[in-house]
């Protein structure tokens, strides 16, 4: 059975590098059927490169749909918008300024092929600088993916494993058309990679895979980029202020519980999802002064929902101990 590949990519000023991005996709060993262009309002050349691309690729057997707004709709609605205008089987997320390996939809295709459930796959990047020169570290590497973490979500442990943090980064996502009935709409408090993980986690079957396929261009005007975790780095989390970021995670935990209830997704991650939304709850509620809180925290560590619900795991038990409220 053929199956048809779409490319959802999203831009927002880009023009320093959209046309290479574009160039990329045309170059892969296996062409796209469609090219979705969403554009968010951009001020600068972006439009102006992207009709003047199309124009000269007309004849090279791939569809291009480009989509305007004037108003800023923000990364996750305006992926959205381009995931939703896509016919492909398999939708292909896309950022702007990165360059692609010119095997990856190929080994997207060999993927699902194999496996006709898989909701959502997701791949390792090389990391590289504004100029495009390799900075010696991978995605994997700068987010401490290990060979664990990606054996457990291959086994059908991902979304135990997502739920604690995201593992998963949208630039490198390939996912199933059916994920998108249980995903829309993506709520703004998530970010849209975040959410189409879980859900898929919920729903179906995710695979990682430790192969590079994009180049993952990092620079000053990255809307979401990654950094390596220095000493440096974690030390500032550990003492930064705490402002709103219980909140925050209260407010994804219960609109995740929601949603899975809608979907009547199995009833372990539901009391997951529950538990994460009750913990997060708590921190939310920590006092302001260091010595008031322990007693709380304390609590929470003995339970075991830092070492199974936090980003951090037992480090955020320092973290909640020291941050400034």
């Amino acid at each position: 059975m053929s199956v048809s590949v779409s490319v959802a990519v999203c831009t927002f000023n880009g023009e320093n590098y959209v046309e290479d991005q574009l160039s990329s996709i045309l170059s892969q060993s296996v062409l796209p059927d469609e090219i979705v262009i969403a554009d968010d309002g951009s001020a600068d050349a972006t439009l102006r490169i992207v009709n003047e691309f199309v124009a000269s690729h007309s004849t090279s057997g791939v569809a291009f749909r480009i989509l305007e707004k004037s108003d800023r709709l923000g990364v996750t609605k305006n992926f959205e918008r381009a995931v939703t205008s896509a016919g492909g089987d398999l939708i292909v997320l896309c950022d702007q300024d990165d360059v692609w390996h010119a095997d990856r939809l190929e080994i997207a295709l060999r993927s699902y092929t194999a496996s006709p459930g898989l909701s959502l796959q997701a791949a390792n990047a090389d990391l590289v600088d504004e100029n495009g020169a390799a900075t010696g570290i991978t995605l994997f590497e700068a987010l401490a993916i290990g060979e664990t973490d990606i054996r457990q979500i291959n086994q059908g442990e991902a979304f135990f494993k997502l739920l604690r943090r995201n593992l998963v980064t949208g630039a490198t996502v390939v996912i199933g058309r059916k994920l998108l009935a249980s995903a829309l709409p993506f709520p703004p408090e998530w970010v849209h990679d975040e959410w189409l993980a879980i859900i898929a986690s919920s729903i179906g079957r995710i695979e990682m895979i430790d192969i590079p396929l994009i180049d993952y261009r990092q620079h000053s005007a990255n809307q979401i980029g990654v950094r390596a975790p220095s000493l440096a780095y974690r030390i500032g989390r550990l003492l930064a202020p705490r402002e709103d970021r219980y909140a925050v995670l209260l407010r994804r935990s219960s609109i995740l519980v929601e949603r899975l209830v809608t979907l009547s997704a199995p009833a372990p991650f539901i009391e997951a999802a529950s538990e994460k939304a009750r913990f997060e709850a708590i921190r939310a509620r920590y006092p302001r002064r260091r010595l008031s809180r322990i007693r709380m925290v304390l609590r929470e560590y003995r339970r075991g929902s830092y070492s199974q619900l936090s980003s951090q795991g037992n480090l955020d038990v320092v973290r909640d101990l020291l941050h400034r409220a």
